[in-house]
This record gives C-alpha cells, structure tokens and sequence, in this order.
C-alpha cells in the first residue's frame, strides 16, 4: 500500500492497474521495499470494485506485461465476482499464482499454492484441526506453497497448521 499524501487527482489516478505514473511510482517503491527485504513474493490484494471489465482486465495485463519483476513470484486476490476460467486464463498469461481462501474458492493454480484464510464466518473464526488437516491435503507436494491465517487466532491455527505439515 502506497503510504504518501496523495493529491486529489493522484487519488484519482491510483490502483486497479492504471497506466499512470502514480501507479508506476506504487511499483517502484514496493519492488525497492521486496529488494531491500530479500522478498520474493509481492501479494497484490484486490477490492471487491476491482471487477472483470474490460477495462480494468486491459490495465492488469498491461501492468503485469511491462513491469520488472525478475526473481518474483507475482500472487493475485481478486476479490468479488470473477469467473474461474477468466482467473486461470489471467494467471496463465501473466505468471501469476491465484490467491484464495480454499475453504470459500478452488486455487485456478494449483501448482502454486497461496492460501490466505480470512475465516469462515469472519476473522474472529477459529479452525478446527481437521479443518486444518484438510487444509494439507489441499497442498502440493514438493513445490512451495504459502498459506497465511488472517483471523484473530492466526497464531494458535497456524501453529496447529505447521504441526500437522511435521507430523506431530
């Protein structure tokens, strides 16, 4: 997230991919934070109004086709409606993995698994353990995978999570 005062025809100019130059500028400091960070994955989190039209699937791919991204992993949320073969199609023709709550959509890559668990009945949810082991099962063997717990007990479930990948 771009952490700048924005003017008010900046704000207007900002996200959903836009080719302007604040949007380039949002790139530019996030690929020099994932540098200086050793990073290798940059998350790029999308608003429920970021919907499949044409406009806005014109400004990712050109986004996605011209910016540097040597040495990352590029991982996409669209949130809201989106049909699952335009998300495969996108994450295919751009190298993107597809980010999702596997409890609420099926991953289009899942060869790449990133798994972002919001809870099911919101953030103040605790997942049961064989919740949990269903979750492994959902995993690929041998690639790397991320899931990250977005609920009030992510470190209690993520905890249980990572002794359940050990076999404990």
């Amino acid at each position: 997230r771009l952490r700048i005062k924005l003017s008010e025809q900046d704000r207007k100019e900002a996200g959903f991919f836009k080719p302007t130059a604040i949007v380039d500028q949002a790139w530019q400091l996030t690929l020099a934070s994932a540098k200086a960070l050793r990073a290798t994955t940059i998350l790029f989190q999308c608003p429920a109004s970021f919907t499949p039209t044409a406009e806005h699937i014109s400004h990712m791919v050109d986004f996605f086709t011209r910016i540097e991204r040597t040495g990352l992993r590029l991982c996409w949320e669209p949130r809201g409606k989106w049909e699952q073969e335009l998300v495969r199609d996108l994450c295919q023709d751009l190298d993107l993995w597809h980010v999702v709550d596997p409890f609420v959509n099926a991953t289009m890559t899942p060869a790449q698994c990133y798994f972002r668990l919001h809870g099911r009945q919101g953030w103040r949810y605790q997942y049961e353990q064989q919740e949990l082991t269903d979750l492994v099962e959902l995993l690929p063997t041998n690639q790397p995978s991320y899931v990250f717990f977005n609920n009030v007990y992510m470190r209690q479930d993520a905890l249980v999570f990572k002794n359940l990948l050990e076999g404990e």
